[in-house]
């Protein structure tokens, strides 16, 4: 969720709650956030979320950094605001707008796809809604299980990889 979005589509937000799906920040404003000061970093996390609290009653936990733009100062400030830091390690590129079949065939034959894997998919971008069930249903025949982040990322004791994987210390 970003500020504008949260603002622009408060009832989507809540249908996104109502179907069983995480809320997860994304920031205000969308920012590199490696770019930013301590106090710019948590201002960008809080605005969103308490405008998602205001709005739902939850108490996001999880924050995507845009662009994947994150260091350990990043890190920091989130886990300082009650967030786990996520990242993916499965990139749709649905952002460039190559088409659907693009997208199923990015992910459903990406390198880094494993049991554990994030995928990177845009609810604005171009193909993505038209990918949507194929990319489900391709996961699914590679016996994969698709379920929410807050169930599948480590809580403690983990580091990320370069591929932007959870690995447990």
């Amino acid at each position: 969720m970003t500020g504008g979005w949260v603002e622009s589509y408060p009832d989507d937000v809540k249908s996104v709650l109502a179907a069983g799906h995480d809320l997860g920040n994304h920031s205000e404003n969308h920012k590199n956030m490696s770019q930013l000061n301590d106090e710019q970093c948590k201002e960008e996390l809080m605005l969103v979320h308490d405008k998602v609290k205001e709005l739902t009653g939850v108490e996001m936990e999880l924050f995507r950094c845009p662009y994947g733009d994150y260091d350990n100062d990043v890190i920091k400030n989130a886990k300082e605001c009650g967030y786990y830091t996520i990242q993916w390690d499965v990139d749709s590129l649905d952002w460039k707008d190559y088409g659907a079949d693009s997208i199923i065939k990015t992910v459903c034959q990406h390198k880094n796809l494993r049991n554990g894997s994030i995928i990177l998919m845009h609810n604005g971008a171009k193909y993505t809604a038209q990918a949507l069930d194929a990319v489900i249903t391709g996961l699914k025949d590679q016996g994969y299980e698709i379920v929410p982040i807050s169930q599948l990322i480590i809580r403690e004791n983990y580091h990320m990889d370069h591929t932007g994987r959870q690995i447990a210390d």
